[in-house]
């Protein structure tokens, strides 16, 4: 009889140590290797992010190992292609990032037919000619003040085109343009 109700308890217990929250806290989270732990070939892959690496969230750090482990595979095009926004990437500031991140899940979220209306304009963009382009670029940076004098407010000095990069994973344009430049604010709602 003893034995029947120590196993039981020991079973309780069990179950209980299972079912706890504590159970979770005893396992650390998985901890992303540093730039110098890094291969060679994960440097490589990975040069444009080097001064940062150390700084970057271990969730970040994970994804671009993913890029990495990928990289030798593709073909030398794709590899440019990946270099170059890697270091469009690593040249943003933080809140250009945190727009760009916002402006690829608004585009996730979208109807699958917009989606392809977004990729359909970004590819007639790509194939203008480099002038046509950058026209665009000074257009969307310098915004035209409105002829009415209803607004006295003085003009916010325009910034230059910070070009943001499409994910190196995805071939989804951007829902908007990502050269604007953000508005500027108005006084604040009482």
């Amino acid at each position: 009889m003893a034995r029947a109700s120590f196993a039981i308890t020991a079973a309780i217990v069990l179950a209980l140590a299972l079912l706890s929250p504590v159970s979770a806290a005893i396992i650390p989270p998985l901890k992303q290797p540093k730039w110098a732990e890094l291969t060679p070939q994960q440097r490589d892959a990975l040069a444009p992010l080097s001064g940062e690496w150390d700084k970057l969230e271990s969730y970040r750090r994970k994804k671009w190992l993913g890029i990495a482990q990928r990289y030798p595979a593709m073909s030398a095009q794709e590899q440019q292609r990946v270099q170059h926004r890697m270091k469009a990437w690593a040249n943003l500031s933080p809140e250009e990032r945190k727009r760009a991140r916002e402006q690829y899940k608004t585009l996730q979220k979208a109807p699958p037919d917009q989606r392809q209306t977004v990729k359909q304009k970004w590819q007639e963009y790509k194939n203008l000619p480099d002038a046509e382009k950058e026209r665009l670029n000074r257009k969307a940076t310098h915004k035209p003040q409105p002829k009415s004098g209803a607004s006295k407010s003085a003009p916010a000095p325009a910034s230059p085109p910070s070009p943001l990069p499409a994910p190196a994973t995805t071939p989804a344009a951007p829902a908007a343009p990502l050269t604007a430049p953000p508005a500027a604010a108005g006084p604040a709602p009482k």
